[in-house]
């Protein structure tokens, strides 16, 4: 019976991306000239599955350049040749180039040759030099072939007994290539037992009948021994036990069939990371592979039964308490249940900081010695979780904020030690929950903003801003579109474009960003984000017939002002004094042309939100209470409006509108200034 591999294709792009990012964040972390055995191991692991895998689905190019990646790093796992920054640095250009290898089988599209030549040519040269002979020959059949391995000398070792389940072949695992990885671990001898094997007319294609007793010489630990049963663990019966040491046994491993007669099988590879790291990650309960798409539609659902659960909830507000005991008490119920359930699917779509953060190490190796520049990178609260949809969207606003410290901020090595600092920068990550949001932090010690040069810079370009503006406001000008005090442009940045977008990409998400800065101390960027972009912590206010709904996090407080409290100022409206600070009064009704209602602020509430470092005296006719909604996209299902980030379903079926604090107060802004 053939079994189409190619369903498995997706599965094993996906996991091999997994393994060149553990790849990636290991080789940077590798400590030259005393470099640890185990993280060597750790990168070797997963470009030896990458190539196994790559060689099994028939991908016989990434198979040949990941054998002749595996070479090199066994050349330092064995000793035969010292960790190097050279070596380091060609095998991180390695990694990008298995990268795109990767993504050209997936897309049937031509890779890059010319980069895979240069990238080769190094590997061969650092494997001759390394060597003293001449590179091997890195053919797909090459990469499909064991080499015979020579035991050391009175080297103790293990006795396995390794009996596979019948059902083995169909979870798509080949019992071989298991024994192909205990050969590069040391000298196997290998017995095969096929006591149990059945006449050719009872015997099932896709069962297996046979079972192997092996002796490995090796000083490997029993752990990493069952990593490489790892993955078969629970359909085969394995005895492991230890042995004294002996005289060496040689043994050479016959070379893998070709792939006219090599059975139907599939070993699935479980991706780059070792299976402790993966254990970890999935609290040791294992895992499965889930599209996107799926968790979407199930938050979508869940987030409808929220509305017919409020709509329960508003329905039954009306009954007798008395009369209808039961039904209450189910209906409470099935409200703890719903939330239960909400928070649970919810929880499904979060993710750890790592996802995000993982990726800058190797950009602050590139970039900093592109810049020939010496820099750390620190980061903290990598397992704060985000919901995904952010994740993805953080990404790179990020990216430019911490090439930015990287560039601007970040002083040349001779600078910081004649300023009397070290000579390597340090650039931090930072993330932590405060209340419902995620904040950010990217800082640099750097040298910190310039602000008489920001000033200098704005009155070029004919920006508006006292001497005595406060820094706030000073720092908030180099997010103006085309701002930069770059002295030359280069391919890293001065053109002016990027600070725009990465506060707009902010907004966008209902985040705001805000900078401090100290001369010769360096320079944070804080980035405040709700936890999520499906569900919404918020205040209801009633405008006549109409409810609005503000982001708690957004709102500083409500009041009912006094009289004498409100002013008119010519020309820019009405203004509020709340604690000695004058505010600018912006009465819903009108942003919205509500029609007649409550127009004296001393009858109705003030809300004060705040975004961008402004605060907005927001007045609105009474306030209805705090809850959580279900965000529903406005902009999809009709069209954009300016105020308005989405809407929600009330209990009682009315749509209530998501107030846009950050385009109200900007709205605010532009009306003062007009």
């Amino acid at each position: 019976m053939e079994i189409d591999i190619t369903r498995f294709h997706q599965t094993f792009f996906d996991e091999s991306a997994e393994g060149l990012d553990v790849m990636e964040s290991a080789l940077l972390k590798l400590d030259v000239g005393n470099a640890d055995a185990e993280i060597i191991n750790t990168i070797f692991r997963a470009a030896h599955s990458i190539k196994g895998g790559a060689a099994t689905f028939g991908f016989a190019e990434v198979a040949g350049f990941t054998h002749l990646l595996e070479t090199l790093l066994d050349q330092m796992r064995s000793g035969q040749r010292a960790v190097t920054q050279p070596d380091v640095d060609v095998l991180l250009r390695s990694v990008d180039i298995v990268r795109s290898l990767l993504a050209a089988a997936g897309s049937g599209k031509p890779a890059d040759d010319a980069a895979i030549a240069t990238v080769r040519g190094e590997l061969e040269t650092a494997l001759s030099a390394g060597s003293g002979a001449a590179a091997p020959n890195h053919s797909a059949a090459a990469a499909a072939t064991a080499t015979p391995v020579a035991a050391t000398p009175a080297e103790a070792g293990w006795r396995i007994r390794f009996t596979p389940r019948p059902e083995l072949f169909r979870s798509g695992n080949d019992p071989l290539r298991i024994l192909r990885e205990l050969a590069e671990m040391g000298a196997l001898h290998a017995e095969l037992d096929d006591a149990a094997l059945p006449s050719l007319a009872d015997a099932d294609p896709e069962d297996c009948y046979l079972s192997w007793n092996l002796v490995l010489r090796s000083g490997c630990s029993q752990a990493s021994l069952r990593e490489v049963f790892a993955w078969v663990e629970d359909e085969c019966d394995l005895q492991i036990e230890a042995l004294a040491a002996e005289p060496p046994v040689v043994v050479a491993v016959a070379s893998e069939p070709a792939a006219a007669s090599r059975p139907a099988e599939l070993k699935v590879i479980k991706g780059g990371r070792d299976r402790t790291e993966t254990q970890k990650a999935a609290g040791d309960g294992g895992s499965i592979r889930v599209g996107t798409e799926k968790i979407d539609s199930l938050i979508n659902l869940v987030g409808e039964l929220v509305i017919t659960q409020a709509m329960l909830t508003q329905q039954a507000s009306a009954l007798d308490p008395v009369l209808n005991e039961k039904l209450l008490t189910g209906l409470s119920q099935l409200d703890r249940n719903t939330r239960s359930l909400q928070e649970a699917v919810m929880s499904i779509r979060m993710l750890p900081m790592d996802f995000v953060f993982s990726r800058f190490p190797r950009l602050v190796h590139d970039l900093a010695a592109k810049l020939d520049k010496h820099a750390r990178l620190v980061t903290i609260g990598e397992n704060t979780e985000l919901d995904k949809s952010v994740i993805e969207k953080i990404a790179d606003p990020l990216t430019h904020l911490v090439r930015n410290s990287l560039d601007h901020g970040i002083e040349m090595p001779a600078a910081r030690v004649a300023a009397g600092k070290d000579e390597a920068g340090t650039i931090t990550l930072k993330a932590a929950h405060q209340g419902g949001s995620i904040v950010i932090e990217v800082a640099d010690d750097g040298h910190g903003l310039d602000r008489d040069r920001i000033l200098a810079k704005a009155r070029e370009r004919g920006l508006a801003i006292g001497d005595n503006a406060p820094d706030s406001e000073v720092w908030a000008l180099i997010f103006a579109p085309g701002f930069s005090t770059a002295e030359q442009v280069t391919d890293v940045s001065g053109r002016g474009v990027g600070m725009d977008v990465v506060k707009k990409n902010i907004q966008s998400l209902g985040g705001q960003i805000e900078i401090t800065s100290r001369a010769g101390q360096g320079t944070k960027i804080s980035i405040r984000l709700p936890l999520t972009l499906a569900i919404l912590d918020g205040m209801s206010m009633a405008v006549g017939d109409e409810i609005f709904i503000v982001p708690l996090n957004a709102v500083a407080e409500s009041l009912q002002p006094r009289p004498e409290d409100v002013k008119s100022v010519a020309g820019q409206g009405r203004v509020v004094r709340v604690r000695g600070e004058i505010l600018p009064l912006v009465p819903l009704r009108d942003v919205f042309h509500l029609g007649a209602g409550i127009t004296e602020p001393h009858k109705g509430i003030l809300v004060l939100i705040e975004s961008e470092g402004r605060k907005v005296a927001l007045m609105v006719d009474e306030l209805v209470g705090q809850q959580q909604v279900v965000i529903k996209s406005l902009e999809s299902n009709y069209r954009r409006i300016s105020g308005i980030s989405g809407a929600t379903i009330l209990g009682d079926g009315r749509v209530a509108l998501i107030l846009d604090v950050g385009d109200l107060v900007r709205i605010s802004a532009r009306e003062k200034a007009a």
